[in-house]
């Protein structure tokens, strides 16, 4: 496959993402910093963000599995996992995680519950949309790569 194909790929799967809510224009931002120098910043920033968000679901489950909720700690999660979700242009996430927040300060379980599960899936989209991103990023690197030697 050509490298002007991958790079036409890679391009429709960004502006799908656009289009379905899933980025904003954060993540335009932080694609900007990406150069030569740098050429795997986007995926490294994107890496962390998936395994940080992981860790952060992970802990919100187990917190509202409890009998007695500590909202507090709940809502300290959330609002570090839209915080992250922010700083890479998640944006279908972070505003999945303003509405757990309002939940979160209702001290509402079940509309936690319900706003979990919405978080999860919106991270869960996007994830696998960024995998797909990583793959394409790395295949165009690697044909570079080809064509330098």
């Amino acid at each position: 496959m050509s490298l002007m194909v991958l790079r036409e790929q890679l391009n429709v799967l960004v502006n799908s993402m656009f289009l379905e809510g899933l980025l904003d224009a954060q993540f335009r931002q932080l694609q900007m910093l990406q150069d030569a120098s740098n050429p795997g910043f986007v995926a490294e920033v994107i890496t962390l963000f998936c395994e940080d968000s992981e860790r952060m679901l992970t802990e919100l489950t187990k917190l509202l599995d409890q009998a007695v909720v500590d909202y507090q700690k709940v809502d300290a999660y959330v609002h570090q996992l839209k915080g992250s979700s922010s700083s890479v242009g998640a944006q279908s996430v972070k505003l999945s995680c303003i509405q757990f927040k309002q939940f979160c300060e209702e001290n509402n379980k079940e509309g936690c519950l319900s706003e979990l599960n919405m978080v999860k899936h919106q991270y869960y989209s996007l994830r696998s949309k960024f995998e797909t991103m990583l793959q394409l990023e790395q295949r165009i690197q690697a044909y570079d790569s080809e064509q330098q030697n």
